[in-house]
């Protein structure tokens, strides 16, 4: 494969890859039910139940 197919393989599917992927994460981000466990996490550091040690 020579570096003008592979550049032109990056320049296609590349670009279809990772606007696929963006797209993945952010409606990974805002799927439903999600909010729970973005609640969680950002509360996480006031609870006091686990013991740090």
């Amino acid at each position: 494969m020579s570096y003008n197919e592979l550049r032109h393989l990056a320049d296609s599917w590349g670009l279809v890859f990772l606007a696929a992927a963006f797209l993945t994460f952010i409606g990974w981000t805002f799927r439903k039910g999600a909010h729970v466990h973005h609640d969680r996490a950002a509360n996480m550091i006031f609870d006091e139940d686990q013991d740090n040690g």
